[in-house]
């Protein structure tokens, strides 16, 4: 089996290509195999051109190419595939890292706890072979929402220009504000809520 008999694909991850590229080469009749996701569910179509369809959309789920063209499906595991692709989950990049920093009342500055962790989101960034980093301001629900969609997305541009100041591209951080509608602490309008002043940052 080789990848022109793979018509269509979604949801498909570059770990998961990369099964069907090397489970292709190892066996006359052809196999593909849906490796896991992280955090989120996945799927795979795949087609042939004598008209074979196979949807893999559990984890380990396989689909093996007859001689004749037919797809029929299978089921792996995680064993299997260690045992039989060690180079291939070598590619898998490992899953996200995560880092909660909390900001002063009102502001877009760090607490000074906050601040000191500032440098092990940037070493584990750079460690990482993608390093891109996503950063999601919130504040609490002082204040008019409007004034609160602002403030979030310049609290996730001030952790960014910090990191941009240390050496780190620009192009590989994602700045979003999500104002105050997804609190830690659910709180009453105008509550003050220090756990809610934060931005969550995901490094990958």
């Amino acid at each position: 089996m080789t990848l022109p008999l793979i018509r269509r694909i979604t949801a498909l991850s570059a770990a998961t290509l990369s099964a069907a590229v090397l489970c292709a080469a190892c066996a006359p009749a052809g196999r593909v195999i849906l490796l896991p996701q992280p955090e989120r569910p996945s799927a795979v179509v795949v087609s042939t051109a004598q008209g074979g369809s196979a949807e893999l959309a559990s984890p380990y789920a396989a689909a093996e190419l007859g001689h004749k063209g037919e797809l029929q499906p299978a089921q792996s595991s995680e064993a299997e595939v260690r045992e039989r692709y060690p180079a291939l989950l070598r590619l898998v990049p490992p899953p996200p890292q995560r880092f909660t920093l909390n900001f002063l009342p009102g502001t877009s500055d760090l607490t000074p706890e906050s601040a000191a962790e500032l440098d092990q989101v940037f070493a584990t960034a750079r460690a990482r072979s993608g390093g891109e980093i996503v950063i999601v301001g919130h504040t609490d629900r002082q204040g008019a929402a409007d004034a609160n969609d602002a403030l979030s997305l310049q609290r996730a541009n001030a952790i960014r220009d910090l990191l941009v100041g240390k050496g780190f591209r620009p192009e590989l951080i994602e700045p979003v504000g999500r104002g105050e509608r997804e609190p830690v602490v659910p709180t009453d309008d105008d509550v003050p809520e220090p756990r809610n002043r934060r931005a969550e940052i995901v490094v990958r």
